[in-house]
């Protein structure tokens, strides 16, 4: 068993064991979240290969399996699965633990400031195309979320930041080439310096967490979309 699947094992196991939990009964929506995980997923695999393919990143044969499919070893596909859905888990827990939807007005302008810098950011490093795609996708999204107040918004933020918890002990692992057991110097998942801004939060590359809140937000977006037309056939 390959270290990245190892690590994706781990990270779906608590959320696919407590999915059944009679308090928010995740496994009740996995009829709005398959959707979501499906439009998300193949946004971000096209994404992915196209980089792959240019060398913006790329993945270790060592830590990988050898089932590799437009460029991409098969772990990677199942982490667009996988992580989104652990993710979700914890936005529902929010939902039930957390009552912030007073402050979606707050969460609102958290999205637009937040989508224009990094619009802004991102056009001045037109050069670099992690950091240029990834936060003109990024800004593009927050912006288009941020246009009127969105009863999710306020859960959207308090969940992402609880996320951050797995998201660097899971991808602080994919990145360090000297966490495995392999004594192999080789980072899970490599990432072509001149192509960011070669800021690392320990082996994090900084564009990640926006990577991070891209990947959340739409399948948040799609989810909660598909939940409300289920909901507004009963009205």
């Amino acid at each position: 068993m390959t270290l990245y699947f190892q690590l994706l094992l781990f990270t779906i196991s608590f959320p696919l064991l407590a999915s059944w939990d009679k308090r928010f009964n995740y496994a009740s929506n996995f009829r709005y979240l398959f959707p979501s995980l499906l439009i998300t997923g193949t946004f971000f695999i096209i994404w992915d290969i196209i980089f792959t393919k240019n060398g913006v990143w790329g993945f270790s044969k060592v830590h990988t399996s050898n089932i590799n499919l437009f460029y991409l070893p098969l772990e990677e596909w199942l982490f667009f699965i996988i992580i989104p859905f652990s993710c979700l888990f914890i936005y529902e827990s929010v939902k039930y633990f957390h009552d912030v939807k007073k402050y979606n007005s707050v969460a609102r302008y958290v999205f637009l400031v937040t989508g224009v810098i990094l619009i802004v950011v991102g056009s001045i490093n037109n050069h670099r195309d992690y950091t240029f795609w990834n936060f003109i996708f990024c800004g593009i999204f927050l912006l288009y979320s941020g246009m009127k107040e969105r009863e999710y918004q306020a859960n959207f933020l308090v969940s992402f930041l609880y996320v951050q918890i797995p998201f660097f002990l899971i991808n602080g692992i994919l990145t360090d080439g000297n966490f495995d057991f392999d004594f192999t110097t080789d980072p899970v998942v490599w990432y072509n310096n001149e192509e960011n801004l070669s800021i690392r939060m320990i082996t994090i590359p900084f564009e990640d967490i926006f990577y991070n809140l891209l990947l959340l937000l739409m399948n948040v977006t799609f989810y909660e979309k598909f939940k409300s037309k289920k909901i507004s056939k009963f009205k």
